[in-house]
């Protein structure tokens, strides 16, 4: 099987540049891109290394190309990269778009960490827009906890009349989000899963219901994963079997799960309507 689909969400496997070639231009409202870092990580016996340099900035290019041209005139791309090749996508990238933020994902140590130097805990994260004066950005269903108005009760004085700082804000550049641990409801066995909470922020501010957003590296299919649940279609490519057919057991459990609390709500709502309607009687 080389395709599978449910609800809108299509996951196709096989080579990002080939598939991505076959997508229409400019028909996709988001695109999330992990590729390989190129920094040998294995990821089910292939190893994350290129000959040089050179030849995976290349293939970078290649597919950075293709995916600006699937986007929307309003679209929105978030590529990551580790962190020696992404200032090449930044310059490669603000050429063609519009890089609004360049965001670093901090997360939490593994445990052992460099002792020679300091180890990394970041990642970075590029967003680009193709119109800055035309692109989704729902700013109200990211608001996170502004600690000045919400904890410290700083009062802002520089207004006509003092009142304390918000209490929400939208979020900086620096997001601490937890990586997926073993055992963690969300583990998939893969070498570079992103949490879903990373994938939640980013489509919910930069897409709408029934968006399609595109994720040309797919691994654990995070991205598809989240977009069912926040009832956006997706398009995700993965070239590995495994990670693929994991893909469409984790799709097929979600829709599963959704089904199921959706059948609870429906039945809360029967039995409360019948209370509402016994009181009334």
């Amino acid at each position: 099987m080389n395709k599978f689909e449910i609800d809108g969400n299509i996951l196709l496997k096989g080579d990002s540049i080939k598939i991505l070639k076959t997508i229409p231009d400019n028909s996709v409202n988001l695109i999330f891109v992990d590729p390989p870092y190129n920094i040998g990580k294995n990821f089910n016996g292939y190893k994350d290394k290129w000959e040089s340099e050179e030849k995976y900035l290349k293939w970078c290019y290649e597919w950075i190309d293709l995916c600006i041209k699937k986007l929307k005139d309003n679209g929105s791309m978030y590529l990551m990269g580790a962190t020696q090749f992404i200032p090449f996508f930044d310059i490669f990238l603000r050429k063609k778009m519009h890089i609004l933020a360049r965001i670093v994902w901090h997360y939490d140590s593994s445990g052992v960490q460099a002792k020679n130097y300091y180890g990394s805990l970041y990642e970075p994260i590029l967003f680009a827009v193709k119109d800055k004066d035309n692109y989704v950005f729902n700013a109200q269903d990211i608001l996170v906890e502004a600690k000045t108005g919400a904890k410290r009760k700083l009062i802002d004085y520089r207004k006509p009349i003092p009142t304390v700082y918000n209490s929400v804000k939208v979020p900086g550049n620096v997001w601490y989000i937890p990586r997926v641990r073993f055992r963690m409801y969300e583990y998939e066995e893969h070498p570079s899963q992103k949490p879903e909470a990373l994938l939640n922020r980013i489509i919910l501010a930069s897409s709408n219901q029934g968006d399609i957003v595109l994720d040309p590296f797919s691994g654990t299919f995070t991205t598809s994963a989240v977009a069912i649940k926040l009832n956006r279609k997706s398009i995700g490519i993965e070239l590995d079997d495994d990670y693929f057919n994991n893909g469409v057991r984790r799709l097929t459990e979600i829709k599963k799960e959704l089904k199921k609390s959706k059948s609870q709500v429906n039945l809360e709502v029967f039995h409360n309507s019948k209370t509402e309607k016994s009181l009334i009687l």
